[in-house]
């Protein structure tokens, strides 16, 4: 039997799950083409359910819903909201009475669902349907409801995925990422964080620090398949660190790890070269980002587009720029302020929104927490996954390699 899949796209999911007070995965529960139009039919997939959510599609593209963090059997809920995705922008509803964020009333003859007074979901002539009186949504007939569960990203099952990690390229031994960044953009700290994590605890090591000279720096931790490379931070323009002849001879793979830049290694091999890079930007700073290091980031983007070499941009301090965020780092995807550090820091680098990641590393901190723990792996997750998703698409396998997945291969 084929199996049931969400009609989320990954555009939506994206903005869905940035509305989410913590990071999460989704799971979908109950689609109403394959269980039943039915409320009741809906309701017991989530009675003994922690968080969900509920999602309607309409014929125009829009996608309504909304999201709960404990059980429908608890009426009270702080972190209920109501949202509506379009084409152009997605509306975030917070609950403003949370004692009433939601009911399941047994008055009509199939039951009726309401998050409050925004969002009313019931069954009419074999459809679902969906009332409001926000002036935001309409009455109408649901093209497809769906329930789905949303699932903590656990630290120790992300760590665990790190760990077990291994390239989808079979040419690549490890994947080599290089972080770039101007002074105090917190490169050498998010190298020291992810490390932190792995050993669960706070490492105290030594920093290459905030000046502009520097050298490349190779950092482990426990046995992975990913190496974070550490460089010099760039200055505005030619004149100061990383220079962009310099950045492309370390991407290329013609300077070697742990030496100046002026070494040089001729023919540098596929599993020389940095495998995806990543521009450090500091969310306190980045409002104030000089033209001559706005034009810098952008040549090197540009350059590095050209190798078919895939980047993000990792947004540091987030906690530094929003109060919510300073006393507890799951607010980072509802935060309004931090959106437009986001929305800055891709303007900056000449990448799009999506290819921001937001971060927080270990400072001050005398021990590890889960929520930084999670923001941290799951940054590394998109890392990696950009690079198995460049590198299957630019590097396919061999016949021999083709074979031996399937196993056709032996080995006399």
């Amino acid at each position: 039997m084929a199996s049931v899949v969400a009609a989320l796209s990954l555009e939506q999911e994206t903005h869905l799950l940035k509305l989410l007070p913590e990071p999460a995965q989704l799971h979908l529960l109950y689609k109403g083409s394959h269980h039943g139009f039915n409320m009741h039919t809906l309701r017991s997939k989530f009675d003994k359910e922690g968080r969900f959510v509920v999602i309607v599609y309409f014929n125009s593209g829009d996608v309504k819903g909304g999201y709960l963090s404990k059980s429908s059997n608890e009426s009270e809920d702080q972190d209920a909201f109501a949202f509506e995705i379009n084409h152009q922008e997605v509306t975030h509803f917070p609950v403003l009475d949370d004692s009433k964020a939601t009911h399941f009333s047994t008055s009509m003859s199939n039951g009726c669902l309401t998050f409050g007074d925004c969002l009313k979901l019931y069954t009419e002539n074999i459809s679902i349907c969906v009332e409001s009186w926000d002036i935001m949504y309409h009455q109408g007939c649901w093209r497809e409801p769906e329930y789905l569960d949303v699932e903590l990203e656990l630290p120790w099952t992300e760590e665990k995925n790190l760990v077990s990690f291994k390239p989808a390229c079979r040419s690549l031994n490890r994947v080599r990422v290089l972080l770039m960044g101007p002074p105090g953009s917190g490169k050498s700290s998010f190298i020291n964080s992810v490390r932190s994590v792995m050993f669960g605890r706070v490492l105290l090591l030594p920093f290459i620090g905030t000046a502009t000279k520097g050298f490349i720096k190779k950092r482990g931790g426990k046995p992975t398949a990913l190496t974070l490379c550490d460089v010099l931070a760039l200055g505005d323009g030619e004149r100061t660190g990383l220079t962009l002849t310099d950045a492309l001879a370390v991407i290329k793979g013609y300077a070697p790890e742990g030496s100046e830049t002026s070494g040089y290694r001729p023919v540098p091999s596929i599993n020389d070269q940095i495998h995806c890079a990543v521009f450090v930007l500091n969310a306190c700073q980045i409002m104030s980002t000089s033209d001559d290091l706005t034009e810098t980031l952008r040549t090197l983007q540009a350059e590095i587009a050209d190798l078919d070499i895939p980047q993000v941009v990792l947004l540091t301090h987030v906690d530094q720029v929003c109060h919510a965020i300073q006393e507890d780092v799951k607010f980072v995807y509802s935060s309004r302020i931090l959106q437009e550090k986001m929305q800055k820091a891709a303007e900056v680098v000449g990448l799009p929104v999506s290819y921001v990641l937001p971060v927080k590393n270990y400072s001050s901190e005398l021990s590890v927490s889960c929520n930084t723990d999670i923001l941290l792996l799951s940054a590394v997750h998109h890392i990696l996954q950009a690079v198995d998703d460049t590198y299957e698409e630019n590097h396919p396998l061999t016949t021999a390699d083709e074979l031996e997945a399937l196993g056709l291969l032996w080995s006399a």
